[in-house]
């Protein structure tokens, strides 16, 4: 069976397709850079020729999805991002239907219903809105964030290089345990709605960027603050956390850590 990723050439792009190809079929990782382009529509055709699944990974936020300044952090222009996201998921459901394309699979995040109102979730919660109201047997995996996202995270964050982050609940996960799941999703029947991963341990999302920066031996001094926007939208407490059925993968944040070079070793 022939499944295509969609993805910016990432790591959650290559770790999704190589669990594909464990689970024993073929596996197309398609970009902007291998001539496919979701937002024009270019090269699209030709990639999804024979394709039985695609797996849309452009959900999460990125930093690509602003402008970063130095006086307020990454600024999110939400109607662009909105246009832009939509545009993408029309061009490539509207593709998959043309293929004969049998179940989408899409990476969303967790909290999205909560933050739907608000910065680039209000995007995401149309695109899924969109999937949902296809006819196209779909799944959506939300993601908790990623071990390997706090880099980005800060740098959303960074004003005046002193980095401001919402005291908000969160269960980070790693990259390799999401693309698990997604394959392992792709390879069955659609789930025709969602389900949520997240890691096994409960902290701040503060002190998440702060273990992972301190570990790195960045400078940039992390500060507590109720007021900063996470990619746009405000946060409270609970609003990153995920539901009771959501699967619980099993690396510890602390031993990821653990497990990445020091300072001294980069």
């Amino acid at each position: 069976m022939k499944i295509v990723v969609v993805d910016d050439d990432g790591p959650m792009g290559v770790e999704t397709a190589a669990r594909v190809r464990d689970h024993g079929h073929e596996a197309v990782l398609v970009s902007a850079s291998s001539g496919v382009n979701v937002l024009t529509g270019e090269g699209l055709a030709e990639a999804l020729e024979d394709c039985s699944v695609v797996i849309d990974l452009s959900g999460p936020p990125s930093l690509d999805d602003g402008t970063l300044t130095a006086d307020f952090g990454l600024v999110i222009d939400d109607e662009t991002v909105m246009q832009t996201l939509c545009h993408s998921t029309a061009n490539l459901l509207s593709a998959e239907a043309a293929a004969g394309v049998k179940h989408h699979v899409a990476l969303s995040v967790v909290g999205v219903e909560r933050l739907k109102k608000r910065g680039y979730f209000r995007a995401l919660q149309a695109q899924e809105a969109m999937i949902r109201q296809s006819r196209m047997p779909h799944s959506v995996i939300r993601a908790a964030q990623l071990f390997e996202s706090a880099s980005d995270i800060a740098d959303a964050a960074t004003e005046d290089w002193i980095i401001w982050v919402a005291p908000a609940q969160i269960r980070p996960v790693s990259c390799a345990e999401v693309a698990t799941l997604i394959a392992h999703t792709a390879v069955f029947s659609p789930l025709f709605g969602v389900r949520e991963i997240a890691g096994p341990d409960q902290f701040r999302l503060d002190a998440f960027v702060r273990a992972a920066l301190t570990t790195i031996g960045e400078h940039r001094h992390v500060f507590t603050d109720s007021c900063s926007p996470y990619f746009g939208a405000s946060l409270r407490r609970g609003d990153l956390l995920p539901g009771a059925d959501a699967y619980i993968a099993r690396t510890h944040y602390g031993d990821w850590l653990d497990s990445r070079p020091t300072a001294a070793g980069c």
